[in-house]
């Protein structure tokens, strides 16, 4: 059992006011000074110092110990969870939703090694553009998500799952790029093969050239095409150039399909998230998220 003047210590240093943390632990404010004040006495530190207006703030010694609290407790929380894992048998339907991407590329593998531990649970997978997904699990069709793009509705919890880097990709027989860098005001040159209107890739692609002053209006878009396999099977077939996820295009490097086009001082990156309501998801969704992230 994790010491509570610990947890006492960590919701005050979080919240950084007493009152509020009082509150949240269901206890009076003299016994979190009491806790706190038992915690200096035995490192003989202070770990809260007092400015203006009745704020407090962390002293040095009281920032190496959220440190290692916050530590302590990620490994109380995966002890409380492997525990748990061993006493139930884990049945049901699990319905997960997730942007194409990762649908196509990143969730397959993850999903056939969920499945050889956890036989008795079924999954349904539902797929689509990163607005399906989010309306989906909005419409409660789906326990939760996993998309890309950038984190907009309030009504959803985003949380971070991995990072991925677009590439600005070309064939590898194409005959407009001789170039392997260009500057980013040059994407205006070459035609383009983009995602369709509420596609998350599209999205973070826009964001990405927001900096550098190009919108989509400005690029030369031949085709918007609604997934990545048709993306990269009509690319290998032109002279168009496209954004792909470096997860989608390792097999076409591998065998000198494709090559990638460096563009100067432009990094496109974004972050695949997990989507779920406000609130506790269901045992079954915190199973997997938790499985996920491990089989990284």
């Amino acid at each position: 059992m994790l010491d509570f003047r610990l947890q006492v210590f960590y919701t005050v240093a979080k919240r950084l006011n007493f009152t509020k943390a009082s509150e949240e632990l269901y206890i009076s404010q003299p016994a979190v000074t009491k806790h706190i004040k038992e915690l200096e006495n035995e490192y003989k530190v202070s770990l809260f110092e007092r400015s203006g207006n009745k704020k407090i703030l962390l002293t040095p010694a009281g920032a190496i110990l959220l440190q290692y609290a916050e530590q302590l407790l990620g490994i109380y929380k995966e002890l409380e969870f492997d525990i748990n894992l061993l006493l139930k048998q884990h049945s049901g339907v699990l319905r997960i939703g997730a942007s194409t991407t990762v649908a196509q590329y990143i969730i397959p593998p993850v999903l056939a090694q969920f499945h050889k531990k956890f036989k008795e649970i079924k999954v349904l997978l539902i797929t689509g553009n990163t607005e399906d997904i989010e309306q989906a699990l909005l419409n409660k069709d789906i326990e939760f998500g996993i998309i890309e793009g950038i984190p907009r509705n309030p009504l959803i919890k985003y949380e971070e799952y991995l990072k991925d880097e677009l590439v600005l990709v070309c064939a590898s027989n194409n005959t407009t790029v001789k170039k392997d860098t260009i500057k980013p005001e040059e994407l205006k040159n070459y035609p383009l093969l983009l995602r369709e209107p509420g596609s998350g890739t599209l999205d973070v692609i826009a964001h990405a050239l927001k900096p550098h002053h190009i919108k989509l209006a400005d690029l030369q878009i031949e085709m918007q095409l609604g997934g990545t396999e048709s993306i990269k099977s009509y690319l290998l077939h032109s002279n168009c150039l496209a954004f792909l996820s470096i997860h989608a295009i390792l097999k076409e490097l591998q065998h000198n399909e494709c090559r990638i086009i460096d563009i100067k001082g432009l990094t496109v990156e974004r972050t695949f998230h997990f989507i779920k309501q406000h609130g506790q998801p269901s045992s079954l969704a915190e199973l997997f998220m938790r499985f996920a992230r491990t089989s990284k």
